[in-house]
């Protein structure tokens, strides 16, 4: 019974010595400063930004020709391929000749019959003028000798000019190209009576090297850009993004913007144009055009997630070389990329906070690490 009384309270002291350890450690631990919160920060990126403006075109040839009968009759041939290359004078179309054959053989016909009365005229005024000066015929007879003379002269110009028309319309039954360029779809057949009343055009001819693209600018956008055409047109190269994303290997410069602002919609047409080599640009198509309005030199830039933006106002953390933090306002600019331009709040040689922002508030100590993201390898 000794023993265990004396074993109960060996324990006792045990239990005892074993809380105060704990509430000594405790305390001690209590005591101890807390850490500073770890966050990640960059530097604050300076360089040269350019500044670009972007629009949806489309896409034309620089050359649309249509082409249209020019004299009634039935197609009979149909020379060129469609979507093919052709050249100036090339025959596209044939209308049937005969009744343009004939009509110019009635023509010539008329006018050898003109100058043979005219033939006529002329000797008999040449015998009645010398009879006359002597008596020998009245003034009257002179006066019809000469008018007949001068009717039939007339009357030989005017057969002329019907012979000139008949052979011109002759040569029209052969439609030509008046251009080189890609020849579009037929839109009609073989045996369609065609003419200049035809309301649909036989076919489209367009000039693809260059393309033109016409964009719609606002009042604002073409006052800041109306010094990069034409004249500045080596110095303002413009690029061509397709459907599918691709850059157009071939750069462009605006040649000419319309006469007058739309009063409908406050925009101006613009064209630029493009080298197309390989035809691959095609009227109809829409692209994406870009072009670089100014240069803003030693621009500071920032990441976009390092900006937090309270009541409307745009702040970053700047970390201090005491490591203490400084919310700052800033002023944005535009967008490159990944980062934004800041036009006012910093000078340069700070870093800002990217990661960790809810733990940070000015005046507080931080453990800055630089931050594991790239952000496009520090290339905005």
């Amino acid at each position: 019974m000794f023993d265990f009384l004396k074993r109960k309270k060996q324990v006792f002291f045990c239990l005892l010595a074993l809380s105060a350890f704990s509430f000594v450690a405790g305390c001690s631990k209590a005591k101890e400063p807390p850490r500073a919160p770890v966050v990640e920060v960059v530097p604050v990126i300076i360089q040269d930004v350019p500044e670009t403006a972007e629009w949806v075109g489309s896409i034309d040839g620089s050359v649309n020709a249509q082409i249209r009968a020019q004299v009634s009759g039935y197609l009979i041939k149909q020379n060129y391929q469609e979507g093919r290359l052709v050249q100036e004078g090339d025959v596209l179309f044939e209308i049937d000749p005969r009744p343009f054959e004939a009509s110019l053989a009635k023509a010539q016909a008329t006018l050898a019959e003109s100058q043979a009365r005219w033939e006529t005229a002329k000797s008999t005024y040449a015998r009645v003028k010398p009879l006359a000066d002597q008596n020998a015929l009245s003034k009257k007879d002179l006066d019809d000798a000469f008018g007949d003379q001068e009717t039939s002269g007339a009357q030989v110009q005017e057969a002329k000019a019907m012979v000139d028309k008949a052979q011109l319309d002759l040569e029209f039954t052969k439609i030509k190209s008046p251009i080189t360029g890609i020849a579009g779809l037929a839109k009609v057949q073989i045996g369609n009576l065609v003419g200049p009343s035809t309301a649909e055009e036989l076919t489209t001819v367009s000039t693809l090297d260059p393309v033109k693209v016409y964009i719609e600018i606002s009042e604002q956008q073409y006052l800041k850009t109306s010094t990069m055409y034409p004249e500045a047109k080596n110095t303002h190269a413009l690029e061509l993004y397709l459907t599918d994303g691709s850059l157009f290997s071939k750069e462009g410069y605006f040649v000419f913007a319309d006469r007058q602002v739309n009063p409908t919609t406050g925009t101006m047409k613009v064209a630029a144009f493009f080298s197309n080599p390989k035809n691959l640009l095609r009227p109809g198509q829409y692209a994406r055009l870009r072009a670089t309005l100014a240069v803003h030199k030693d621009a500071k830039l920032v990441p976009q997630k390092s900006v937090i933006q309270m009541q409307g106002v745009n702040q970053v953390a700047v970390v201090g070389k005491d490591n203490t933090v400084e919310i700052r306002s800033v002023q944005l600019g535009g967008e490159n990329g990944e980062y934004f331009v800041v036009q006012d709040g910093l000078n340069g040689d700070e870093n800002v906070v990217v990661e960790g922002l809810e733990k940070v508030r000015s005046g507080l100590k931080v453990d800055p690490k630089p931050s594991a993201e790239n952000f496009g390898d520090g290339k905005p």
